[in-house]
């Protein structure tokens, strides 16, 4: 199939949710072509949501908080594919947190799933994209660490994604001498399975009086920047943060 990542392989992580922004992202890059790797808590999910993209996609198991796992999967993967083109950073976890009930363990539990899993995957395929001085890595933020404080995620979780986009600029700044380039993806408010069910009417009105287009975002529609970002459209785009968020950043 030919599309704008056809021949390539891409590593998405935390994209077992079934309508999640990983999942989406891992449906769009296998319609452009992708081969694509699911990296999962959850290896039975990951499994599931790699055969629902068709045949050849492969789910792996893999706690992003731990180095050696990371080191781990992609040494599986390059094993098997012989390369890897794409790295989407978007495992990340969230907690309805105010700053004085913020506790030592929920700082450790959010801080190492968004930021120190960023950087463990950043690691562990910097190596061979240096090799062959080329590739594309895409982190999730949020427009959270942007406004200091989004819908669900407490000020931990503000930090968090504020120090992914620290991280990205200064990986892009490192690796672009290798060729590979490395940008941030800030989605606002989308209807995912984190918000389904959580918020009343009264709410849900609140929420899309901040946004400009009037409506939460699609999962598919953070998918489609980051399909962007991975692609050669953006092959002269690296250290950047991009908007997905209707608006609400100008509000």
């Amino acid at each position: 199939m030919s599309g704008l990542l056809s021949g390539q392989f891409a590593i998405i992580t935390g994209a077992a949710s079934a309508n999640g922004l990983g999942k989406a992202s891992a449906r769009l890059f296998a319609e452009h072509g992708a081969t694509v790797a699911i990296l999962d808590l959850d290896l039975t999910a990951a499994q599931g949501a790699a055969a629902d993209l068709g045949p050849g996609h492969i789910g792996l198991a893999c706690d992003v908080t731990d180095r050696d796992a990371c080191q781990r999967a992609v040494d599986q993967l390059l094993a098997q594919w012989g390369q890897i083109d794409v790295l989407i950073n978007n495992a990340g976890i969230t907690q309805p947190l105010k700053l004085m009930d913020i506790q030592g363990a929920n700082y450790d539990a959010v801080l190492d799933v968004n930021l120190r899993g960023t950087l463990y995957m950043t690691q562990a395929v910097t190596p061979h994209l240096r090799r062959r001085q080329r590739g594309s890595i895409v982190n999730i933020s949020s427009v959270s660490a942007q406004r200091g404080g989004g819908i669900f995620g407490g000020p931990h979780y503000s930090a968090a994604k504020a120090g992914i986009l620290g991280l990205t600029k200064a990986s892009a700044r490192e690796l672009a001498v290798d060729g590979i380039r490395v940008n941030a993806v800030c989605p606002g408010f989308i209807a995912t399975d984190i918000t389904a069910g959580k918020l009343t009417d009264d709410m849900l009105v609140g929420i899309k009086a901040g946004i400009p287009l009037g409506r939460p975002g699609r999962a598919d529609e953070v998918a489609g920047c980051c399909l962007f970002l991975a692609s050669s459209l953006a092959s002269y785009v690296t250290g950047s943060e991009v908007d997905v968020n209707g608006g609400s950043l100008i509000h």
